[in-house]
């Protein structure tokens, strides 16, 4: 999570997500220098959200998307546990409209008693 908080990360994984690209080509997509690039792609590969290959004195990155899988199964706990408690709460308030159509409130119907009484 760490390494997804800097947004400049989460712009460098878009790029590299469709497409393997050089750190040289990563760098242009940003008003920051090559050391900057290369430190937030360090980060990135160190939390195993990107894989390098190196040709000669070139490295290309590409997005892991498996690498966000611990992330993402973190994250459908606090969904599914949502998504629990929206239910509950639904069902709960079916369950107290149901038995109010079932036996009318008492302040329900005065009218009526009211108006054949002459």
């Amino acid at each position: 999570m760490q390494a997804l908080a800097q947004p400049r990360r989460r712009e460098i994984l878009e790029l590299v997500r469709a497409r393997e690209m050089s750190a040289g080509d990563i760098a242009t997509h940003f008003d920051l220098t090559r050391p900057a690039i290369s430190q937030h792609l360090k980060v990135l590969r160190d939390s195993r959200l990107v894989t390098e290959r190196r040709d000669g004195t070139r490295r290309f990155y590409r997005a892991r998307p498996e690498g966000l899988s611990d992330l993402r199964k973190f994250l459908e706990l606090f969904w599914d546990y949502r998504l629990g408690m929206l239910k509950d709460a639904a069902e709960s308030d079916q369950t107290r409209r149901a038995g109010r159509g079932a036996s009318p409130e008492p302040s329900e119907g005065k009218g009526d008693s009211d108006s054949d009484v002459s």
